[in-house]
């Protein structure tokens, strides 16, 4: 469900729609309660309703401070080995200008196809968060066949053969890397401390009685504003390649791998 709202609904539209939510739910929730509990107006419950809010925001707090953390230092992870994958590709391409011309020719055929069966196949099955292992692995076999078939002769063509052979090798690691980061989510004990924590905390705040009602809703309101922002900006960190904040695959279209793109 989270993942078909990042790949449908604007980041605005999703936030209004979750946060929206949130207040909506969480005043018609408050109106209920005063009805079925007048005695709670008067505060008799206040002085326990404010040490567990206190208890529970803080724990929630920390909680909710520690996954988003996490959540968008990996963004920026998974940005990074996007980065280098297309980097250590533009220099296996450059290094083939030292390979005879029909070596090179092979090469910049493979590197072309690995390329397009990223961005075209792998990127929108890692939208959807699914395994894209199968759209290239025909593609980096092709690559690794050009290599292998290459028996180079002098120094200049060993020297740049080796290291291509090495940024291959990193390719496939920051490729299964890549992979991984589109699969994985949040642990279930995360989800649960996440998404009962904010039930937790907006079922304790609704216990705090306050005897004028404007300023009930308000207090309310303001709560679940707070936490309503909260939980889009999780979901909107936990998936990297979906929504309009994900890791792009611009820079396998960038610089020197611009030319398999017409550019």
């Amino acid at each position: 469900m989270g993942l078909w709202l990042l790949n449908n609904l604007d980041t605005a539209t999703l936030a209004i729609l979750i946060v929206g939510g949130v207040v909506v739910l969480s005043l018609a929730a408050c109106l209920v309660t005063r009805r079925l509990f007048p005695e709670l107006i008067n505060g008799v419950t206040n002085d326990v309703s404010r040490t567990v809010l206190e208890l529970f925001g803080a724990i929630y707090g920390i909680v909710l401070a520690f996954v988003i953390v996490t959540l968008w230092t990996e963004l920026e992870q998974v940005q990074a080995v996007v980065t280098s994958e297309a980097t250590d590709l533009a220099v296996i391409s450059r290094n083939a200008h030292s390979f005879p011309d029909d070596v090179q020719k092979k090469l910049d055929r493979a590197i072309g196809d690995y390329v397009h069966a990223v961005v075209e196949d792998a990127w929108p099955l890692m939208r959807d968060g699914k395994n894209s292992l199968g759209a290239t692995s025909g593609k980096l076999e092709a690559l690794y066949g050009v290599l292998q078939g290459f028996d180079p002769k002098s120094g200049s063509e060993q020297a740049f053969y080796s290291q291509s052979v090495e940024r291959l090798n990193d390719v496939t690691a920051q490729r299964r890397t890549r992979i991984l980061a589109a699969t994985q989510q949040l642990p279930p004990l995360l989800q649960v401390l996440t998404y009962g924590g904010a039930l937790v905390v907006m079922l304790v705040t609704l216990l705090y009685g306050v005897e004028n009602l404007k300023v009930q809703l308000l207090f309310v309101g303001s709560i679940a504003l707070l936490v309503g922002l909260s939980l889009t900006l999780v979901l909107v960190l936990e998936h990297p390649f979906a929504g309009e904040v994900s890791v792009s695959p611009h820079p396998f279209k960038e610089g020197q791998l611009s030319k398999y793109w017409g550019g």
